[in-house]
């Protein structure tokens, strides 16, 4: 079993360089930031209700927090209802978790490919090309992923902006009862911060792009487009010789079948004639 410093002495980094390798370890990275700013978010908003019949009553910043995954409608808070001291338990409204966790799921799986496809290129680039199935599984599975991250980042896209609609504190406020009557105001006292969330959208469609950029790079690595311009380059020049050989004899041989002439007729017709040109019948009319 080879050690560390021998596999780092035979793996080629110069792929790096190449924009195969080089594109693979931005989607790599690119993937970290995608999953790390989605999954990783948690964000709060507050609004306030000020009861004017009943100011023991109010609560001038009721917290909210929600997280991803985004299950909206499992997130309750307690609001006052300015009636005494009572107190109703309400729930956001929404479940966008399908479309987020779709979204973490293609970013760890294209970080966990993308790592293993510049591994395979650095220490077994031998491997990678024998029999051209590597390139192909490569292609294919960039194309794969591609339109993935097409498909998750607008579905993502979709469904954050409808979780700032479902966390607007204007939108919250009309879930509260006490909000609902005239004399009680309420108020937005902090809205959530957008930024992580906005910038795993942006990830996502950039991944996009580097992943259908990277498909022309892998498909120059496969059989289809090596034997493509060999075939044609190589194809004439064979075909010429083939010809050739082929019609080599028909030149070379008699033409019987098209003219009707043969070499041993061409001698036959030779020797009907003398040699100062007369026909030999008419010499023997003489």
């Amino acid at each position: 079993m080879e050690s560390p410093n021998q596999l780092v002495s035979v793996g080629t980094f110069q792929v790096l360089k190449l924009p195969l390798g080089f594109i693979r370890v931005l989607e790599w990275l690119f993937a970290i930031f995608a999953f790390a700013t989605c999954g990783g978010y948690s964000g709060q908003l507050r609004v306030s209700v000020d009861c004017q019949l009943d100011k023991a009553s109010s609560n001038l910043s009721i917290g909210i927090d929600f997280a991803y995954p985004f299950r909206l409608h499992q997130v309750s808070f307690e609001a006052p209802l300015c009636d005494g001291r009572r107190r109703e338990s309400l729930f956001l409204i929404g479940d966008y978790s399908s479309s987020a966790e779709f979204f973490v799921t293609i970013a760890v799986f294209a970080f966990l490919y993308s790592l293993m496809a510049t591994i395979v290129y650095i220490f077994f680039q031998n491997k990678y090309h024998e029999n051209n199935r590597g390139p192909l599984i490569d292609f294919i599975v960039t194309v794969v992923f591609a339109f993935m991250w097409l498909v998750s980042s607008s579905a993502w896209a979709q469904a954050l902006s409808d979780v700032k609609v479902a966390t607007d504190p204007d939108e919250v406020q009309e879930l509260m009862s006490a909000c609902k009557v005239m004399t009680n105001k309420c108020g937005s006292v902090q809205g959530p911060r957008w930024s992580g969330l906005n910038t795993s959208v942006v990830f996502g469609f950039l991944n996009f792009v580097l992943w259908a950029g990277n498909i022309w790079f892998v498909f120059k690595e496969t059989g289809w487009h090596k034997g493509g311009p060999a075939r044609y380059a190589g194809a004439p020049p064979e075909k010429q010789a083939a010809t050739f050989s082929q019609q080599q004899p028909y030149n070379q041989g008699s033409f019987d079948q098209s003219g009707g002439y043969s070499g041993q007729g061409d001698r036959e017709q030779a020797s009907e004639y003398s040699p100062v040109g007369e026909p030999t019948s008419y010499s023997n009319q003489m």
